[in-house]
């Protein structure tokens, strides 16, 4: 199994959360994942954007690269995101992470969202079908925004999917980014703004808890 390529952003040294973003990629494909991936390139803007203001929230900020580009049945990408979760353990012990994802690695985050680490999902233009669980998100937060321009992914299937996990979450809420579409170019600071209130929305219960 090749090494697990992470990229680490600055914040803490001893961090109080973490958060783990997750790229997007293609249904089917078996290319490797490099630099030069466009899903990994803006999921390396939005982390370098997200990061210090995490970083004044108390939380640091990894950004995972998979192995593949491709969901490909979703098995390689939810181990990549399983390993760096073990890795992120072992880095920082037993924080909170909130998975930050974009498009499929929305996907992939609600796959393992049940990870003991996990205190809650944001998703971004989030690919979510009937397909994928929502009991992965018992006792967790979701956060998801959608643009009603999307044509990569659906603005109601994703609507569908937070009502189903409203079941079992402890909260779960839809931000409609009205007329915005899924690479997140277009209005990238509104993308980056929503990104961060919502995931420091997502923390804050943990991170400063009411006494």
């Amino acid at each position: 199994m090749p090494d697990l390529h992470v990229t680490t952003y600055d914040g803490p040294e001893r961090p109080s959360a973490m958060v783990l973003v997750l790229h997007g990629g293609k249904p089917r494909s078996r290319q490797p994942v490099d630099g030069r991936s466009a899903s990994w390139r803006r999921a390396a803007w939005l982390a370098r954007s997200v990061a210090p203001r995490a970083a004044d929230a108390g939380a640091g900020v990894w950004l995972v690269r998979y192995d593949e580009r491709g969901w490909n049945g979703g098995d390689g990408r939810v181990a990549d995101a399983r390993r760096a979760l073990d890795e992120l353990r072992a880095a920082h012990g037993d924080v909170p992470v909130v998975l930050l994802g974009h498009s499929m690695g929305a996907r992939v985050a609600v796959h393992v969202a049940d990870d003991p680490s996990v205190v809650g999902v944001v998703g971004l233009a989030p690919w979510w079908s009937a397909d994928d669980p929502v009991s992965t998100l018992a006792g967790r937060t979701l956060r998801a925004a959608h643009g009603r321009r999307d044509r990569i992914t659906s603005f109601k299937e994703t609507t569908r999917y937070v009502e189903r996990a409203r079941r079992v979450a402890d909260s779960a809420d839809l931000r409609d980014m009205g007329a915005l579409g899924h690479y997140m170019l277009s209005g990238s600071q509104r993308w980056h703004d929503v990104a961060v209130g919502l995931t420091l929305e997502v923390l804050a219960p943990v991170v400063n808890p009411v006494e």
